[in-house]
């Protein structure tokens, strides 16, 4: 009996050290889990009871190189959903549906979604203000309007296709919105509840905002100023000759800065949807490629001028073609040029002459210059979409391959590659890859986060020899085929190019892509501007097509940059049908009589006021103007202001 005793009293004692070690344990875990894993625990309960309503970061503006805004944001409201807090999900449906003026059903739906959140769409998204207050009005459980933005572009169509456009959440889809779409649209925030397993909201609960981080600004080399001229010419050239499209760029020569960009057919950014989607979807620019004609012969003439494969004074003798390897390639000029120098070879955009240059040169030579120059492959511009162009294989170049070669036939390139390895050829031989973004800056302060470097790819030629190639180009527009682009006062040079298109597979006779590249002042480029022509109705010639074209965004351009004219402008030569420039007479303090009987009048004359002494005009003495432009004189009887005396021409 006494022993049993002892064995319970042992089992007891047991006992109480196991209950007293679990006892512990308990109070070790619990302590472990109050104190240690509490705040994570709590973390973890919280974020599984919160509900979060995404609040949008504002995408950040677009910026010309001036400050002016090309893209920005508008406040556009959007209604969101929160299922589980919805009493009536088909009571609300047909309420919205009528606001909405859209779909009963496909709003029901997205009530009874199993998600958090979801936005009525596409009816609620980037409402007006009006309708966003019609909504809050109608009190309905689980529905709230919250703030979004929605995409502007101020100018309308103006360098759409270098802009692009954005999709219905903010998301760039094309052009500069698409290339830099991660740092434009920023980091989004959010208004944040707790709720319960029904998604009701917890008593006592409160909201919290975590504010979003806008994306930055970007400005772009683009100058609004230069790209509303050269759309302006686009348009026009548009109208007088009804072509399949019609293209143009303007670059700063000197460091691969994108000016303008513009193409037509156009299209607006902001209605996007209202247009084919060919007008929107292609930046012909870097994207269309084709044989370039003449305006490549630039390369030829560089390489050989580099090479001293030939000098502008030796003589040369066009009979109207020439023959390679049993081909007969043909002058654009029926019967020849005749006997000429190599400076009017490039002058008449002599065909047979450039034959003879690439010859000179031989095929590793011509190629190795037409790769460093940029062809063959992508520039790198910081836009979506760009093509290589389509190059000759050395190894399948032959005679008349690299004849042709030699004056823009049987190669492909893009409007890009153009301008880019012409900027290369007149601004001392320096390769720059082209570019549109400028720098980035902080929506909050305005301060400069990052600017963007010219980025040079490679020295092509000297400088020696690109001074020779600015000298040769700007008789080109003085004295050859590229007169139509002379700009009085200023020194301008450059090169025309027309060039058969290729349907199905053949050179058609009909069809011509046309184009010119100028650049100004000859002696220190500022600006070089490329147009292109796809078959236009008619007139099928870059120097009576494209040329005009070019002139009419230079001659703007160079004033609004305001760069000074030259006096030491080269002459132009005149041809049957030009009209000539002349510079306007003084005939302050001259009579009619005098004025008819001793000047040699270029003008017609308009006459305000009455007496016999002219006392003012205009145009003023010494402008240069049209031959057979009017001059209005204002007469009286009294002595005209001193302004120096009359002068007899």
């Amino acid at each position: 009996m006494r022993a049993s005793n002892v064995t319970v009293r042992r089992r007891l004692f047991a006992a109480l050290i196991v209950g007293t070690a679990i006892f512990l344990a308990l109070v070790v875990r619990l302590a472990y889990v109050q104190i240690w894993l509490g705040p994570e625990l709590s973390d973890k309960a919280e974020d599984s009871w919160r509900r979060d309503i995404p609040v949008t970061a504002k995408r950040g503006e677009i910026l010309d190189r001036n400050g002016a805004q090309l893209a920005y944001n508008i406040s556009s409201p959007t209604v969101m959903a929160i299922p589980a807090q919805i009493q009536d999900p088909q009571a609300t449906a047909a309420k919205l549906a009528a606001a909405l003026d859209t779909s009963q059903e496909r709003i029901y739906k997205q009530l009874t979604t199993r998600a958090s959140s979801a936005y009525i769409k596409p009816a609620g998204r980037k409402i007006t203000q009006e309708k966003a207050r019609e909504i809050r009005d109608m009190k309905l459980p689980g529905i709230v309007v919250t703030e979004d933005n929605k995409r502007y572009y101020p100018f309308g169509s103006l360098a759409a296709h270098v802009l692009g456009f954005t999709g219905i959440d903010n998301q760039g889809l094309t052009g500069i919105e698409l290339k830099y779409n991660r740092t434009l649209t920023g980091i989004g925030g959010s208004i944040s509840y707790l709720a319960d397993a029904a998604g009701k909201s917890m008593p006592g609960s409160t909201d919290e905002y975590k504010k979003p981080l806008d994306g930055l600004n970007l400005q772009l080399t683009i100058d609004s100023n230069i790209q509303a001229i050269m759309e302006r010419e686009l348009d026009q050239a548009m109208l007088k000759y009804q072509p399949n499209h019609v293209i143009a760029i303007a670059m700063d020569p000197n460091n691969g800065e994108i000016l303008a960009m513009g193409s037509r057919p156009g299209y607006e950014p902001g209605n996007y949807k209202a247009y084919p989607v060919e007008n929107y979807n292609r930046n012909l620019p870097i994207w269309m490629t084709y044989e370039p004609g003449s305006t490549f012969k630039i390369i030829t003439l560089a390489a050989a001028l580099e090479e001293k494969k030939v000098s502008l004074t030796e003589g040369f003798f066009d009979p109207g073609a020439i023959e390679v390897a049993g081909a007969r390639l043909r002058c654009w000029k029926r019967g020849g040029h005749g006997s000429e120098t190599f400076l009017q070879v490039v002058e008449n955009s002599c065909n047979p002459g450039f034959v003879v240059m690439g010859q000179r040169l031989g095929k590793e030579k011509l190629f190795e210059y037409i790769y460093n120059f940029g062809f063959g492959k992508k520039t790198g511009i910081d836009l979506g979409g760009e093509e290589n162009g389509i190059m000759f294989k050395p190894s399948r170049v032959g005679p008349v391959e690299l004849a042709t070669t030699s004056f823009g036939q049987g190669v492909s390139v893009t409007p890009i590659q153009q301008i880019t390895a012409v900027s290369a050829a007149v601004n001392g031989g320096k390769l720059f890859k082209p570019h549109v973004a400028k720098a980035w800056y902080n929506p909050d302060n305005g301060a400069l986060v990052e600017e963007m470097k010219p980025e040079l790819v490679r020295q092509v030629i000297s400088e020696a020899t690109s001074k020779q190639v600015r000298e040769t180009l700007e008789s080109v527009v003085a004295n050859g085929t590229g007169r139509n682009a002379f700009i009085d006062g200023y020194r301008v040079g450059g090169k025309t190019g027309t060039a058969q298109k290729v349907v199905n597979g053949r050179y058609s006779a009909s069809e011509h892509i046309v184009s010119f590249i100028g650049f100004a002042p000859a002696d220190d480029p500022k600006v070089v501007v490329y147009a292109a022509v796809d078959n236009p109705q008619g007139i099928q010639f870059g120097g009576l097509v494209a040329a005009p074209l070019v002139k009419g965004i230079m001659e703007d351009t160079l004033r609004y940059m305001k760069v000074p004219p030259r006096k030491d402008q080269m002459d132009r030569k005149y041809v049957y049908g030009d009209t000539k420039i002349v510079e306007v007479p003084n005939l302050v303090g001259m009579s009619i009589t005098d004025i008819y009987e001793t000047m040699n009048m270029n003008f017609q004359l308009a006459k305000s006021g009455t007496g016999g002494t002219v006392i003012s005009q205009v145009p003023k003495a010494g402008t240069r103007v049209e031959q057979g432009s009017t001059i209005r004189i204002y007469l009286s009887d009294a002595s005209p202001p001193e302004s120096g005396k009359p002068q007899a021409q």
